[in-house]
């Protein structure tokens, strides 16, 4: 169920872009993100993600619905995937915390085991920022929208399948 709340917004998204438009899809996805807000506080699992997911909708998808201009929505993924790298990289530079810890809550790992998470991870949001912006800068709307909820997500499974490949083999091991 979490995954589907997680979701929840990029699916209307993409089914709202497939009957109406671009626009009307990024006006679903800003009312999709503040509802999906108001649930998660009503179920306390309300995140710093989330939050900082509604700001960057709600000004990029804003900015496409004032001045009616595709590019501020295009741009939106590619400034989330940056702004989570920044985190992770800020957590590990500045404050000397591996803030995956704290995400993935139950699982001990050596310290330099969650160092490489981090990086990895931190790497890896760069990679999807400069795709996504390929994509929506170098291939048509339609392409873009599909690729950003299905190609996406198809990676961001596959690294995290592989990350947990990794990880289980470590806690084998350690076992």
């Amino acid at each position: 169920m979490s995954l589907l709340i997680d979701f929840f917004p990029l699916l209307l998204f993409f089914v709202a872009f497939k009957l109406y438009g671009i626009f009307v899809a990024t006006a679903v996805a800003i009312a999709a993100s503040a509802v999906q807000i108001v649930y998660l506080y009503w179920r306390r699992k309300l995140g710093v993600v989330h939050w900082l997911s509604l700001a960057i909708i709600a000004v990029f998808g804003g900015a496409t619905l004032l001045l009616h201009d595709e590019v501020f929505i295009k741009w939106k993924p590619s400034v989330l995937y940056v702004a989570f790298a920044l985190v992770l990289a800020a957590g590990k530079l500045i404050w000397r915390r591996d803030l995956l810890r704290y995400v993935m809550k139950g699982i001990e790992l050596p310290d330099r085991v969650w160092s490489g998470l981090t990086w990895a991870w931190s790497v890896f949001f760069i990679f999807l920022a400069i795709l996504n912006w390929f994509v929506a800068f170098h291939f048509p709307t339609d392409t873009w929208v599909t690729f950003k909820v299905w190609g996406i997500l198809a990676i961001l499974l596959l690294f995290a399948l592989g990350q947990g490949l990794v990880l289980a083999r470590y806690l084998q091991r350690e076992s």
